[in-house]
């Protein structure tokens, strides 16, 4: 079997097993609201920095939602390594305490109707997807995982792409409808005043689906959203697959563990239904 090993464990979040379960646990249950019934969702947005960071935000978003049997996470490309649509289409993805099945049927499908390739190499040191899985997991022990990993892509690249995958998620049975997961931080290493004055910039785009003009604001504005082109891709599916529209979960900045407000990194966690 192709098992993907743990590449951030031990750095991004805890490669001890039980203070890895402890961990998620306390993003999970770390705001107001955990204790409500989780609502369906189309897709998620969510960040991927280290827990300490954006453990909290990403936990609090999906904690919120119903954590289906499958999940797909577009993530981008980091490392420039592997094919630019690269999804990992076989065996396990390995956490601390467990390995996690690729949903090689749906993987193949994506491959069979989409400009994903079949990839290993741009996931081999990619932390994107990873920091996500133990979240999901604890949502959900059932989860099958689908992982893309997407370069950076023109717009006309990211509609194709997402109108693609809505296509083969839409002729799935409603009881098989997969979760969508865009994991993206969003400014890098300015000033948290402009961090949150330039996210707010893309953040509103998200809430109105907006996928064009969410690829074009960045662009235009040269915001430091890593992951812009997998949350295109997110919403362009969303929207073809019937969504109605966004709502923002939370907003932050890595200021507020670090104490450097300087040269902060945004985060933001939105449900898409």
């Amino acid at each position: 079997m192709n098992v993907r090993e743990a590449h951030v464990a031990g750095r991004f979040y805890p490669g001890d097993p039980a203070a890895l379960c402890a961990e998620v646990e306390r993003c999970l249950r770390s705001g107001p609201g955990h204790e409500t019934a989780p609502h369906p969702a189309v897709a998620v947005v969510a960040p991927h920095a280290g827990y300490v960071y954006s453990g909290a935000i990403a936990g609090r978003t999906f904690a919120s939602v119903r954590v289906p049997d499958r999940v797909i996470v577009l993530c981008p490309n980091h490392t420039g390594l592997g094919a630019r649509r690269s999804v990992w289409s076989e065996g396990a993805w390995r956490i601390p305490g467990r390995d996690v099945p690729v949903d090689t049927e749906l993987a193949e499908l994506l491959i069979a109707k989409t400009a994903l390739k079949a990839d290993v190499l741009a996931h081999a040191r990619e932390h994107a997807v990873e920091v996500q899985v133990p979240l999901l997991c604890a949502r959900n022990p059932s989860l099958t995982l689908v992982p893309i990993c997407l370069a950076r892509l023109s717009f006309a690249e990211c509609r194709e792409l997402g109108e693609g995958l809505a296509d083969v998620l839409g002729a799935l049975p409603r009881a098989e409808q997969p979760l969508i997961v865009a994991s993206t931080d969003m400014s890098h290493y300015i000033s948290a005043s402009d961090a949150r004055e330039l996210d707010a910039l893309a953040l509103e785009r998200i809430c109105a689906l907006d996928a064009q003009g969410l690829h074009a604001t960045v662009e235009r504005e040269g915001l430091s959203m890593c992951g812009y082109v997998p949350t295109t891709v997110a919403l362009v599916a969303a929207r073809k697959l019937g969504a109605a529209g966004a709502r923002l979960i939370e907003y932050g900045n890595s200021g507020a563990v670090s104490g450097d407000f300087d040269q902060v990194v945004g985060y933001a966690g939105l449900v898409v239904a």
